[in-house]
């Protein structure tokens, strides 16, 4: 006799779940900002101006289960940079915008590719330049850290940290909310790293 499955340890609670299935066919993209969403917020310059930052596994591993679930992980980042650009091309990740003085333009372009309105995305974002994608999507998120406004353009602030979690909570709360985390849970639990 096969053992029974353990339901998730995960819980979110309704209304919070309600807002993350967003309206209609519900939440098709999310973007993910990347200083102080995808990375702590610091930057190291080396002497030579090379950039280098660090990012969380958790984050990366969320953001592949999104694009496993059907929803697709876009970057919009206002910097550019070797690191940056190495990290999506590590995740697989065909959807980003790098450097992007105007995100709302380059949002709206991405989306516009992909046939989806605001009505459908879901945004994680710590600052002014995110604050037009926070507030016409139909689901916003921000970390704790996050400047004031962010937070107070947010559904939800997360627990994590960015840079420590931030993005894997909102990732873990698009996919209860869709309906998919345990399925994934309790599918073949495997490494995504190299999966594209």
């Amino acid at each position: 006799m096969a053992a029974a499955l353990k339901p998730p340890a995960l819980d979110f609670p309704p209304e919070l779940l309600l807002a993350a299935r967003g309206t209609g066919a519900g939440i098709a993209a999310a973007i993910f900002d990347v200083d102080g969403v995808l990375t702590d917020g610091r930057i190291y310059i080396g002497e030579h101006g090379e950039t280098v930052k660090a990012f969380s596994t958790l984050d990366g591993h969320g953001m592949k289960m999104l694009a496993e679930a059907g929803i697709v992980p876009i970057v919009v980042t206002g910097r550019d940079s070797a690191a940056v650009r190495r990290r999506v091309a590590d995740l697989g990740l065909a959807h980003a915008a790098y450097g992007a003085a105007d995100k709302l333009a380059a949002s709206e372009a991405l989306l516009a590719d992909l046939s989806l309105d605001w009505s459908r995305v879901a945004v994680i974002g710590d600052d002014w330049p995110d604050l037009p994608l926070m507030q016409r999507a139909a689901f916003a998120c921000a970390p704790p850290g996050a400047h004031i406004e962010a937070r107070a353009a947010a559904h939800h602030v997360t627990a994590a940290r960015a840079g420590f979690g931030a993005a894997r909570e909102f990732c873990d709360l698009l996919l209860v909310a869709a309906g998919r985390y345990a399925d994934l849970l309790h599918g073949p639990l495997r490494s995504l790293d190299g999966a594209r």
